[in-house]
């Protein structure tokens, strides 16, 4: 059994929240949203450092003169082939901020985070998120979930300015952030290659096999769980 540590971080995909929210109900929104809402909000200066950072990313055949063309074809691009980029994921957030906040989604988490979420903070230990998505995605999906507002239990959020989640580098640097030793820090996350990234920062990992998950190698040097209870 892993030994309870002071702290736990989450990924989101596959291990708070079910694979199929991600893919049936948040990609599709913001593919369907994003070339109108880029054009409409093109003005704001959220939208334009999105925009501006998707750019950097075109192809040369991809590149047109008007900028937003050129921004709305790096996306889909990206989308198609789930690129975890940046500016892409920036915009993501900014359109899924919008579909939660009209009400237009719901954020999905399992039934046992709300309950974890309360006795971990119950008994001391801090909660924050480690995930693809950007802060604000992670932020909206927590605050609007199914079980309610989620964001007071979590004490940070780290995407991909961090680093990439297959490098301790980036674990070491979440550590350095929180002001925790590797050794405090518990991670949870659905992918094996995640798990041995935090290990070899000096954390603890546990791999989750949530409903819906694709199976899972044979002999991983990991505990795996079906749920949070054991964490």
């Amino acid at each position: 059994m892993t030994p309870m540590t002071a702290a736990v971080l989450l990924d989101i995909e596959g291990t708070t929240t079910a694979i199929s929210f991600v893919y049936d109900a948040l990609f599709p929104y913001a593919a369907q949203a994003i070339p109108a809402f880029v054009r409409a909000r093109a003005h704001e200066p959220a939208v334009r450092a999105a925009v501006d950072a998707i750019l950097n990313d075109a192809l040369p055949s991809e590149r047109e003169v008007d900028p937003l063309a050129t921004a709305i074809a790096v996306v889909q691009r990206q989308m198609a082939a789930d690129v975890k980029a940046t500016g892409l994921k920036q915009l993501q957030g900014l359109v899924w901020q919008h579909g939660y906040e009209t009400g237009a989604i719901k954020g999905h988490v399992y039934a046992d985070v709300p309950t974890m979420f309360s006795t971990w903070q119950k008994s001391g230990r801090q909660i924050a998120i480690y995930s693809s998505g950007s802060v604000l995605a992670q932020k909206l999906l927590f605050r609007h979930s199914v079980a309610g507002d989620l964001t007071p239990y979590l004490c940070g959020h780290y995407d991909t300015q961090v680093g990439p989640k297959r490098e301790a580098a980036s674990y070491t640097a979440i550590a350095a952030a929180w002001k925790k030793a590797p050794g405090e820090i518990t991670f949870c996350s659905d992918q094996p290659a995640e798990c041995a990234a935090a290990v070899a920062a000096g954390m603890q990992a546990i791999v989750l096999l949530r409903p819906g998950n694709p199976p899972l190698p044979a002999n991983l040097p990991f505990p795996i769980h079906a749920d949070f209870f054991k964490v």
